[in-house]
């Protein structure tokens, strides 16, 4: 589904990305690890032409995404919260964000009673602006407005900083019940190792904006990876 191909991207003369191939197939949940710097923000920037390449391309759905906006209607996203809207409320955003995505008012509003348990009472009904939300809360809104009308693609940059234990948990929850489709294909980078590898059936570390580690998850993965990063 997402294929690339010589990917560079350089600041100031320094490679913050350099991935010579990589495949992420449909319906596979896809982790991306690395520390600070690795390349992971970056990657995922260039997934949605946030940036453009120094050179290589990536292609969607056989759309090469920095020349054709074909690929937009099927991928979804949330970064940061750049993504959000200050001055709306969260039911002012999802409205927003519904109606980009060819949904009504009553369709999102149905939609979001999936995720009550997941707000905890602190998202709908509030008359907050999303400026004047927590951290953690302007994250909930987020990652569920990346999840209306049913996007192919859901690209997640670490979904879990700012979550608390129990809203980890139950993202985890939705995480693993939207990859079990096999229909939605999944990208999630966190600094969170064992996070990433609870939810993901495929785990990439970057270093220095290389792949250094291509590992397909199995009961030995953290171990794998405690160990590498402990080096």
């Amino acid at each position: 589904m997402i294929q690339v191909e010589n990917l560079t991207k350089t600041y100031g003369g320094t490679t913050v990305l350099d991935i010579e191939h990589l495949e992420i197939p449909k319906g596979q949940s896809f982790g991306l690890v690395g520390n600070n710097g690795a390349g992971k923000t970056t990657f995922f920037s260039l997934l949605l032409d946030l940036i453009q390449p120094d050179s290589g391309k990536i292609t969607s759905n056989n759309i090469h995404i920095s020349e054709d906006e074909g690929w937009k209607p099927f991928t979804s996203a949330f970064i940061d919260d750049t993504f959000l809207i200050g001055y709306l409320t969260p039911e002012e955003y999802f409205y927003f964000i519904g109606e980009l995505r060819g949904r009504n008012k009553s369709d999102v509003d149905s939609f979001l009673t999936r995720f009550s348990e997941f707000f905890n009472g602190e998202i709908l009904n509030g008359k907050k602006y999303l400026r004047d939300l927590s951290k953690g809360n302007s994250k909930k809104v987020g990652i569920v407005a990346a999840l209306i009308g049913s996007p192919e693609i859901i690209i997640l940059d670490e979904p879990f900083a700012n979550l608390d234990p129990t809203t980890q948990f139950r993202l985890k929850k939705i995480i693993r019940e939207l990859a079990e489709s096999k229909e939605v294909t999944i990208l999630v980078s966190s600094h969170d190792l064992q996070h990433t590898v609870e939810i993901s059936n495929r785990v990439v570390v970057l270093e220095k904006g290389r792949i250094v580690k291509d590992i397909k998850t199995s009961q030995e993965t953290m171990q794998e990876l405690e160990t590498f990063f402990s080096v």
